[in-house]
């Protein structure tokens, strides 16, 4: 089984453009992702997908392998899916978020063992909610999950809804799960989604995966212990640079 680990990567975010190429002392940000990625065991190879040529430049100055896609791709799925047609030999596709630096390469090691089930086509993985606080933050994807490991479904608000107790004691009558937000998915699988139209699940929590379990496709869950830290504002930069400095 031959996995190709593929990290999306684009310039023009709204909330910080350019992002992928910030200085986290010493080294960019995607080039901490993909070193990061690079030390996992299950990894066959590992590519970014960009849009920009300055981060394929970049990319390329400190070794790792890049690809320029098109400029119309409205997620990093898509992205995924058009460097995986023009690499062909690969069973399963990893899609690496492009802003986490410090992602843990067992992370990957954990996802990509949920693809030693022939059955599962799609992957993801969620860790327990401990806080209260994440509980009932909408920035915070929860995820319920059948007694087979499947998703059944994601959504912004706490799920299950224990109705007879107040929220603050949620913790303690059931197991809540977040979504952590790194994807496989077999090639196959990977071309079909991208050909699948919005649906109105995935307009109301604006969370993509839901259009795959509107389609019936089934979304294999794995738990871990590890987290990362995204990048997606300036402050979280700051954030990400104090985590570094405290592990010296």
């Amino acid at each position: 089984m031959k996995i190709l680990g593929i990290i999306p990567a684009r310039f023009a975010s709204t909330r910080f453009p350019g992002k992928p190429l910030v200085d986290i002392a010493g080294k960019s940000m995607i080039q901490r992702v993909y070193e990061q990625a690079k030390k996992s065991t299950s990894l066959s190879e590992v590519i970014v997908a960009t849009d920009d040529m300055r981060i394929l430049e970049h990319v390329k100055e400190f070794g790792g392998l890049a690809e320029l896609t098109s400029a119309e791709h409205q997620s990093g799925t898509d992205r995924c899916a058009e460097v995986s047609e023009n690499n062909p030999g690969f069973d399963i596709i990893i899609n690496i978020q492009g802003d986490e630096p410090f992602i843990e390469p067992e992370t990957i090691n954990i996802l990509a063992h949920c693809f030693i089930d022939e059955n599962v086509s799609l992957a993801t993985l969620v860790k327990q909610i401990t806080e209260f606080e994440e509980l009932v933050d909408i920035n915070t994807p929860k995820v319920l999950i059948d007694q087979l490991g499947n998703a059944i479904y994601f959504s912004r608000t706490p799920l299950p809804f224990n109705r007879d107790s107040e929220p603050k004691k949620w913790l303690q009558k059931s197991n809540y799960y977040k979504h952590i937000g790194i994807y496989g998915y077999r090639k196959s699988t990977l071309q079909l989604i991208t050909r699948l139209n919005v649906s109105d699940l995935e307009k109301a929590e604006a969370l993509e995966q839901l259009r795959w379990i509107e389609n019936g496709l089934k979304i294999r869950v794995a738990k871990t212990e590890f987290q990362s830290i995204a990048i997606d504002t300036p402050h979280d930069l700051e954030r990400a640079i104090k985590h570094l400095n405290s592990q010296r």
